[in-house]
């Protein structure tokens, strides 16, 4: 099962009406698109505690990470970038943080507010090599805004 972008969008928008406290916002869309996508083997996300660092937040799946600089890893970079990370292998990716030995695959997008401000990073890994592209980027990015920056 492949994740439906336009259908999703309309799920979290109902399921978050009115909700403003991004920790809430985060758990919900953690678990809507943990049950989306059958790509999907790690969903969450990382917290901007300040410092540069980030803080493990609302996810589904297995163990995640507890902290993560902005120097290291995928969610590093793209905390640091303010860019969105595609990589389809993380054996490749110089500095990978290895949370899960499964992860073949990862997709990680900046969160921001409505003022823009950085509230962390949505974290997506798959067991599956080369598993996200540019249509994953920008349906979540999509979702993202919709979420937070309203």
């Amino acid at each position: 099962m492949r994740i439906d972008y336009d259908a999703l969008s309309k799920t979290l928008a109902a399921l978050t009406e009115g909700e403003t406290d991004p920790v809430a916002l985060m758990a919900t869309m953690a678990c809507e698109l943990h049950h989306a996508d059958d790509r999907f083997d790690w969903t969450g996300f990382y917290r901007h505690v300040g410092d540069e660092t980030l803080k493990i937040g609302p996810y589904q799946g297995g163990h995640g990470c507890l902290t993560i600089p902005f120097s290291r890893g995928v969610c590093g970079a793209a905390a640091r970038t303010g860019e969105t990370q595609i990589v389809e292998d993380v054996e490749a990716f110089p500095g990978h943080i290895a949370c899960s030995s499964t992860t073949r695959s990862e997709i990680v997008l900046p969160v921001h507010d409505a003022s823009g401000a950085l509230l962390g990073v949505l974290d997506i890994d798959s067991d599956r090599p080369a598993a996200f592209d540019a249509t994953d980027a920008e349906g979540l990015a999509r979702l993202l805004a919709q979420t937070f920056a309203r």
